[in-house]
C-alpha cells in the first residue's frame, strides 16, 4: 500500500511566486493547486473580510500565506504593487475593468514587472456582450452547451454541482494557462496577460461534442448520460445506487452474468431494440440485493460497476486510503494534491 503522501511532496513549482489581488473560487483554487506543487503564493485579503459560507481555513488558502491589504487605499496599492513586482504570476478575479480603477490593471502592474504573467479568472471573458455581466456556473455552462444535456430524457435540464464551469473550465484552465504563460515568458523574457473565461472553458471541454460524428441527441438519450442501459445508475434493495459503464463487449459481459441477466433472447448490445427490456431486466436484478453485498460481488469482477457513494463515504474507500486520495488536514480529511509526480528510471516509472 502507497504511502498517503508518496509522489505529494515534489515541488516541480519552487521559486515561483504568485499574488492574488482578488476574487472567488475559481481563481483562489488555480492559487491552491499551483501552491501544491511548490509555487509561493500570498492572497491580499480586504480589512474585515468574513467568510460567509465556510468556517474556519478553506481548502482554497492550502499552503498560501495572506496579508490584509486595502486596495482602495494608497498604501494598499503600494503594497500590491510592491510584492507584484518581485512576483512571477499576479493572479486577479474582479469583474473587466475593476483592477484598472484600482491601478491595478496589467499595464500598471507590468510597469513594475516586464516578466510579469497577468492572470484574470472571469465567467464571461474581457470582451463580448457579456463581459460586464454578473453569472454563475448555471449561466456559464448554460450558455456552452453543458447544461442543456444533463437530466433524464423528457425532463428538464438539472443544474449540477458547480464544478464544470467553476473549477473545471475555469480554475484549472487558469492554472494550466499559468504555467504555460512562465514557460514563454522564461523563454522570451516578456509576461503576458492569460485572459481566462469559464464558458470559453466548459466549450472546450465539450469540444468533442460539436464534431459532425458526435453531434449529441435529446437530453438522456445518448451514451453517456443515461441514454443505454449499459451506462447508467441503478437502485438498489437498499436505496442506494450501483453506477454500471459495461460500455465494451466483455465488461457488458462480465456485467450481465455477474447480475444473473441472462441477455441470449435478446438483440445485441449495441441495438436499441433490446434496450427497453435489457433496462427492465438490470433493474430487477440490481434490486435484489443491497448497495454493500453489490459492491462485495462486483469488487472481484473487472465488469466496470462501482457503487455510488456520497461524498463524505467516498473518504473512507479502500482504493482513496491506498492512494492517498484524501489527507488529513489538522482533524478533518481533505482531497490531496494531484497530480503526482514521480521520477522516471529503471523500476520506478511505474510507481
Amino acid at each position: 500500500m502507497r504511502s498517503e503522501n508518496e509522489g505529494m511532496a515534489v515541488r516541480v513549482l519552487e521559486g515561483v511566486r504568485v499574488v492574488e489581488i482578488g476574487g472567488m473560487g475559481p481563481g483562489p483554487f488555480a492559487g491552491m493547486v499551483l501552491a501544491d506543487h511548490g509555487a509561493e503564493v500570498v492572497t491580499l485579503v480586504r480589512p474585515g473580510r468574513v467568510r460567509r459560507m465556510y468556517e474556519g481555513r478553506t481548502i482554497f488558502e492550502r499552503g498560501k500565506r495572506s496579508e490584509v491589504a486595502d486596495l482602495k487605499s494608497g498604501p494598499g496599492r503600494a503594497r500590491a504593487l510592491e510584492l507584484i513586482a518581485d512576483a512571477d504570476v499576479a493572479v486577479e478575479g474582479f469583474r473587466p475593468g475593476t483592477a484598472e480603477r484600482l491601478g491595478l490593471g496589467p499595464d500598471d502592474c507590468r510597469a513594475a514587472n516586464p516578466r510579469l504573467v497577468y492572470a484574470r479568472m472571469t465567467g464571461w471573458g474581457q470582451d463580448g456582450p457579456l463581459a460586464r455581466h454578473g453569472g454563475h456556473d448555471i449561466n456559464y455552462i448554460g450558455l456552452a452547451g453543458y447544461l442543456h444535456q444533463v437530466g433524464r430524457k423528457g425532463g428538464p435540464p438539472v443544474p449540477p454541482l458547480n464544478i464544470v464551469g467553476d473549477f473545471g473550465g475555469g480554475g484549472l484552465l487558469l492554472a494550466f494557462g499559468i504555467v504555460a504563460a512562465l514557460l514563454d515568458a522564461r523563454r522570451t523574457g516578456r509576461g503576458r496577460v492569460v485572459d481566462t473565461a469559464m464558458v470559453d472553458g466548459v466549450a472546450l471541454m465539450m469540444g468533442h461534442y460539436y464534431m459532425p460524428g458526435a453531434r449529441l441527441g435529446p437530453r438522456g438519450t445518448n451514451q453517456f448520460d443515461s441514454g443505454v442501459p449499459f451506462y447508467d445508475v441503478y437502485r438498489t434493495a437498499d436505496g442506494g445506487y450501483m453506477a454500471v459503464g459495461a460500455t465494451g463487449a466483455d465488461l457488458y459481459a462480465r456485467m450481465t452474468e455477474t447480475l444473473g441477466v441472462d441477455v441470449s433472447d435478446l438483440p445485441g448490445q449495441h441495438d436499441p431494440a433490446g434496450w427497453p427490456e435489457l433496462r427492465e431486466r438490470l433493474t430487477a436484478a440490481f434490486a435484489t440485493r443491497t448497495r454493500a453485498e453489490w459492491t462485495e460481488v462486483f469488487a472481484a469482477v473487472d465488469a466496470a460497476v462501482t457503487p455510488v457513494l456520497d461524498p463524505y463515504e467516498a473518504l473512507d474507500h479502500p482504493h482513496h486510503r491506498a492512494r492517498g486520495t484524501f489527507v488529513d488536514a489538522g482533524g478533518h480529511r481533505e482531497p490531496g494534491p494531484a497530480p503526482r509526480f514521480r521520477e522516471l528510471g529503471p523500476g520506478r516509472e511505474h510507481a
